[in-house]
């Protein structure tokens, strides 16, 4: 063989091996097809090599696999990024194909392709392709395209867009469920491209479109998207356009593909979409139902309790009486008990204000007995606390639990304790156990008042800071004004 003629020699071969009756010497020779185009030169490859496998009509999957998988990393035998539209003939043909594995894998190497491509080649080639795919004869090639809208999108001029919007929407509503199924896998892909006015219109109406579809399959692989459009929504849409698909799908027996959502969304990056979803863990629940609420969302929850952004601590501190009364009081002593305590010491004045009116309702909703036993010895081992802000709350959450406690527990356990924190050396603390032990007049018996009460305030009544004698002597009236009426 000359040295003229040595060049055609690798195609050559390429050729005769393709057509071989043995399947693994045709896949050998398309796996040598970065060697071959290497031999042959850039030019040349464009030219005849990659004509050649765009016109390859192998019916083996195995070598079509290949093929599709060399073919994505092949921009640099072919020239580099001016010449990559070369490549997307043969991967178009490949994205036809009956076998799945096929397609997928011609899906993803269009995909690494076009998003090296420039954007003027984008508009001139690749976007054709999508709409050649999306308009084709076969189901096959359309439910290709679905996985190729990301890409294509963004370089799109503005009527483009529109028109691949519309486009999009027609494929999930074709007649075919695995082109509608292709079409909703991909929804979240292509709705990270739409720029948010035509996210919350078009995107959402295809959204609901699909978890409308009369094919389970299509439903589910719809609401198996909600955590990845939840992302791309503001808080507000999210629980607008995804909570409520979810609660209709607890009817449809995919609560085990829900949770995992929910817990996506609890544990979201954004503190608002943590929020927001805590907000409507009521709504959950009814989905969720009670059983899997506590094996699953619960740990979610407690985590949640402990957020950075004290906004979720205080929603997860007012969901915790709703939670308690669907739990029962055996599970919530076991898991949430500690957190309510905890609470009561948080460095943020609403979620120490939060966690005392929660002991409130916690009392009322298991009984004075359960709270003497869980919450009022807890409360009074705090009332040492070296910070007076602590000491403050202790205070709050005695005021808040007197009147559910009743007369005698009051008396004997609470009333012991605020007058103790009238000789505290901080003013704040001082003046409101005036207010607090104003807040004690309709609940404890009258001896108790002459005995403890009135004494304790008439000594306030002298106290160096003005406050607390102005509140000492406010809470003297109210006793006299009792006492006048009675």
């Amino acid at each position: 063989m000359s040295m003229v003629d040595e060049p055609l020699y690798p195609i050559a071969v390429l050729i005769d091996e393709l057509k071989n009756d043995d399947i693994q010497l045709r896949l050998n020779s398309i796996r040598k097809l970065s060697t071959i185009a290497r031999a042959l030169g850039e030019e040349r490859t464009r030219k005849e090599l990659i004509p050649f496998l765009s016109e390859n009509n192998d019916d083996d999957d195995e070598v079509l696999l290949a093929m599709a998988e060399e073919l994505g990393v092949f921009i640099p035998y072919v020239g580099g990024l001016e010449y990559a539209h070369v490549l997307l003939p043969p991967l178009e043909t490949l994205c036809t194909v009956e076998e799945t594995c096929v397609r997928d894998k011609a899906v993803e190497s269009l995909c690494r392709i076009g998003s090296q491509m420039r954007e003027n080649d984008l508009v001139d080639w690749f976007i054709p392709l999508v709409k050649r795919l999306a308009a084709g004869e076969w189901f096959t090639a359309r439910v290709s395209a679905c996985g190729l809208f990301h890409i294509a999108y963004p370089s799109a001029s503005e009527l483009l867009k529109a028109e691949l919007r519309t486009i999009y929407s027609q494929l999930c509503q074709d007649d075919m469920p695995m082109v509608r199924r292709s079409a909703s896998t991909n929804l979240g892909k292509f709705a990270a491209t739409v720029e948010p006015a035509y996210l919350k219109t078009d995107v959402m109406q295809i959204f609901e479109d699909l978890t409308q579809d009369d094919q389970d399959s299509v439903r589910l692989l719809a609401v198996e998207g909600c955590a990845a459009l939840g992302k791309l929504l503001e808080p507000q849409d999210c629980i607008a356009h995804i909570l409520p698909v979810i609660v209709i799908f607890s009817q449809d027996s995919t609560i085990d593909q829900l949770l995992p959502i929910f817990l996506s969304l609890l544990k979201d990056e954004f503190p608002d979409v943590r929020l927001n979803i805590i907000s409507k863990l009521d709504q959950v629940n009814q989905v969720i139902g009670i059983d899997l609420l506590s094996q699953s969302l619960l740990p979610a929850i407690v985590e949640l309790a402990e957020d950075r952004h004290w906004r979720v601590r205080l929603a997860i501190i007012e969901y915790i009486p709703l939670l308690a009364s669907q739990l029962g009081v055996g599970f919530f002593d076991d898991k949430l008990g500690a957190l309510c305590m905890q609470w009561l010491q948080d460095k943020v004045y609403s979620i120490r204000e939060a966690a005392a009116n929660n002991l409130k309702r916690l009392a009322e909703e298991f009984g004075p007995d359960w709270a003497m036993q869980h919450i009022v010895p807890q409360v009074l081992e705090m009332v040492n606390n070296p910070h007076y802000l602590y000491r403050m709350t202790i205070l709050s959450a005695i005021s808040l639990l007197a009147p559910v406690m009743g007369s005698e527990i009051t008396c004997s356990k609470l009333l012991p304790v605020v007058v103790t924190l009238a000789k505290d050396r901080v003013a704040n603390i001082r003046f409101n156990v005036a207010k607090v032990l104003q807040s004690f007049i309709p609940i404890v018996d009258q001896s108790m008042m002459e005995k403890t009460v009135r004494p304790c305030l008439v000594e306030l009544a002298e106290d160096p800071d003005v406050d607390v004698r102005y509140f000492s002597k406010q809470a003297l009236e109210a006793i006299d004004q009792v006492m006048m009426t009675a």
